[in-house]
């Protein structure tokens, strides 16, 4: 691995979770990046991150990423349900604002598509908030799993469906 001086760099670290391998990155003492490590745009996300920072991928560790390790750990062991750890969106405005909807839909709940480009006032926008929910790179904080079919059926997640399946099943808002 390639290492740059940390001013230059993006902290990030390898983070294994009961459902699958994330990649924790932070930058300037926020998390940037929570993400599933094997997903289909793992290219496109890591590169708009390091454009959008100006900075390079380090393996390093730092408070704010223990900090998220902690919470997360937390989280999986049912002992937490909010998050906070300073986030930092790296995205359009667009993405942003459906990012914000994402962290207003409540643990243990779900929202379609359609619901959440409503509550962004953006209604004809579902293909659009759908694409911004795929660009995600802040799982779980940012709860994209909370996302479903509007007949109530799991779609896409980053993560792959069982990863879903049992993050909803975690928060008991969907049940099979």
């Amino acid at each position: 691995m390639i290492t740059f001086p940390s001013y230059l760099g993006q902290p990030l670290q390898y983070y294994q979770t009961p459902v699958g391998e994330m990649i924790l990155g932070a930058f300037e003492g926020k998390l940037c990046m929570a993400d599933w490590r094997y997903r289909k745009m793992r290219k496109s996300i890591d590169t708009r991150l390091q454009k959008g920072l100006k900075a390079e991928f380090v393996e390093e560790d730092t408070q704010v990423l223990q900090q998220t390790r902690h919470q997360l750990d937390e989280y999986f062991n049912r002992k937490r349900q909010n998050f906070d750890v300073p986030l930092l969106m790296v995205g359009t405005d667009f993405q942003k604002s459906v990012w914000q909807g994402l962290m207003a839909i409540p643990y243990g709940t779900t929202c379609s598509y359609l619901e959440l480009s409503k509550n962004i006032g953006n209604e004809k926008a579902v293909r659009a908030v759908a694409s911004a929910n795929g660009a995600n790179a802040i799982s779980i904080m940012i709860p994209c799993h909370r996302i479903i079919g509007s007949d109530g059926s799991l779609v896409g997640y980053a993560g792959g469906l069982p990863a879903k399946k049992k993050l909803l099943q975690l928060e008991q808002a969907w049940m099979v």
